[in-house]
């Protein structure tokens, strides 16, 4: 092979990416108006939708969601916006306070986590909430997806937007895949990257209807494909909506679990006025070893906070 025909001819992975990259591009452009549309006709009227919750309802709400479905947030994020209707409002008050009023939510770390982030908008911004994505993610407690989250859905910019709705929506659309990967991966972040529109307020759009069509129709045990936007287009369906091939899909379990056991003795603390004595504790779980390291596990988190004489409170610091 002569130099000059090597020197003309195209690397193959060359060839192969940017075929690849032609193919989500057209992927992109016919799932965008079909989705976004239908998110106009049907998304739900929740109260960090509207404008008057503005960006700390928009965060507080993306902390409460995760893993917590939005009836069990309703409630809840209403008397916290009534009680804390801004950042320094609650960073004013003992982060046990936060934990308390988390009420039953589950996963109570992320009070805590929303009472640091707090804290550090009041002390560094003024006690507005940051408006750039490098801001946000400096926030204690605020991962990639919250930070892109509040940019996207407060602000209207342009980020990828990968919750477990979105990625679900994601893996059936355009890999075919009844399911997405168990943990997010670089490919999936890649794909969502590729996918949003090139206008900063169609792709913010894209990102809550993106969320909306997964969590009421391309839903994970029963999807409504009849009542899907983008049936047709829809790569899962097209191949026959095969089963899920690969490692089983994690269930979460809740009965006789350290995360019940924490959650009982959390429920009293909350309850309580006045530190609450190791006798009462004792009493919410029968095995004593699960008891205890619940407890200890609770203490470590910062949750719950002993005191000398064997009595535990909420933390005030």
């Amino acid at each position: 092979m002569t130099a000059t025909t090597e020197t003309a001819r195209t690397p193959e992975p060359e060839r192969e990416s940017a075929t690849a990259d032609d193919s989500v591009a057209r992927t992109a452009r016919a799932l965008h108006s079909p989705v976004v549309d239908w998110f106009t006709a049907h998304a739900r009227d929740l109260p960090w939708r509207r404008p008057e919750a503005g960006a700390w309802g928009v965060m507080v709400s993306e902390f409460m969601l995760q893993q917590t479905p939005v009836n069990r947030v309703l409630p809840v994020y209403e008397q916290w916006l009534r009680r804390w209707p801004r950042p320094a409002d609650l960073a004013a008050e003992p982060p046990g306070e936060a934990v308390r009023a988390w009420g039953r939510l589950g996963y109570p770390r992320r009070a805590l986590r929303l009472h640091g982030a707090a804290a550090a908008i009041a002390e560094r911004h003024g006690g507005d909430v940051p408006r750039e994505h490098a801001q946000l993610l400096a926030l204690p407690g605020v991962g990639e997806y919250t930070a892109a989250a509040v940019a996207s859905f407060a602000y209207g910019q342009r980020h990828a937007v990968l919750d477990t709705n979105v990625r679900r929506v994601f893996a059936r659309a355009v890999n075919g895949k009844q399911y997405p990967p168990n943990a997010t991966t670089a490919a999936e972040r890649k794909l969502a990257r590729a996918l949003l529109p090139e206008d900063e307020a169609t792709a913010a759009r894209w990102a809550a209807a993106t969320m909306e069509l997964g969590a009421l129709v391309c839903t994970a045990r029963t999807p409504a494909c009849g009542q899907c936007p983008i049936a047709r287009q829809c790569a899962w369906q097209l191949a026959g909506a095969p089963e899920h091939v690969g490692p089983a899909r994690r269930t979460q379990t809740y009965a006789g679990t350290d995360r019940q056991v924490r959650g009982k003795l959390l429920a009293v603390l909350r309850e309580a006025v006045n530190p609450v004595p190791q006798a009462v504790l004792d009493r919410v779980w029968n095995d004593s070893v699960q008891r205890a390291r619940a407890l200890d596990g609770l203490v470590a988190d910062g949750l719950v906070e002993p005191l000398p004489g064997g009595v535990y409170r909420l933390p005030l610091n």
